[in-house]
């Protein structure tokens, strides 16, 4: 029998925007970009295209994963031109 989350519980565990979390449905890590209703939109770090994810599927990002994305960030950021 499947387990349902209280919505107040979901929210909570939802990152804030610009917080990296964790699509739990294929383990992809993205900065939040916002929440409406109970999808959130996630963005890759260093840039693409956004996706959605249901907001029960969003967990916040380890430390090892959060520092990952920002050395993407980082190096994507160099090979910018000025």
């Amino acid at each position: 029998m499947p387990v349902t989350v209280p919505v107040s519980e979901v929210e909570a565990a939802v990152p804030a925007a610009g917080a990296f979390a964790v699509d739990g449905r294929d383990g992809r890590v993205g900065r939040v970009v916002e929440r409406s209703g109970d999808q959130v939109r996630l963005r890759p770090p260093g840039g693409g295209p956004e996706w959605a994810c249901p907001a029960e599927d969003v967990q916040p990002a380890s430390p090892g994963a959060v520092l990952r994305a920002r050395v993407t960030e980082i190096n994507r950021e160099g090979q910018l031109p000025r």
